[in-house]
């Protein structure tokens, strides 16, 4: 028992044993990773890999340019309803209509839009609205047709 107190003994011992273990550690690593790579289907497998990564890319930034999209759309909406608020204040009541109807095409729910409008628009301002809305859908949904990119 004499012979095992030494502490450089002691430390040497446990330094070799750290060594044999990281050494033993790193070989089943390479012998582990040398097997996968030559692994007959490793090839497709990481292929499938970087092709379903590369798609999954793209999905996410075509919802960040729609995130975009619908930001833009939300923006230019609510400035067509504080025009016409506007230009009704200043009795244009033509002007006030045609950018009541762009708000109303570019709405989500333009039926719920139409009946806050309907109570709280004069009735012949209202009528006048509703006699102009199929046109400016049918010309809003021909721009933004002309806008989309084709399809590849």
């Amino acid at each position: 028992m004499g012979r095992w107190r030494r502490p450089g003994l002691l430390l040497l011992l446990g330094l070799l044993a750290g060594a044999c273990g990281l050494a033993l550690l790193a070989y089943c690593c390479a012998r582990f990773d040398r097997r996968r790579r030559r692994a007959p289907d490793f090839q497709r497998r990481l292929r499938e890999r970087r092709r379903k990564e590369r798609e999954q890319a793209k999905e996410h930034e075509k919802e960040l340019r729609e995130r975009k999209d619908a930001a833009k759309v939300q923006d230019f909406f609510l400035q067509e309803i504080q025009l016409g608020e506007l230009w009704l204040e200043r009795g244009e009541q033509k002007k006030a209509i045609e950018h009541l109807t762009n708000a109303i095409a570019l709405c989500d729910h333009p039926a719920e839009l139409m009946n806050i409008l309907k109570q709280t628009l004069p009735p012949q301002v209202f009528e006048m609205l509703e006699h102009r809305l199929p046109y400016v859908t049918q010309r809003l949904e021909a721009a933004l047709n002309e806008q989309d990119p084709p399809d590849e």
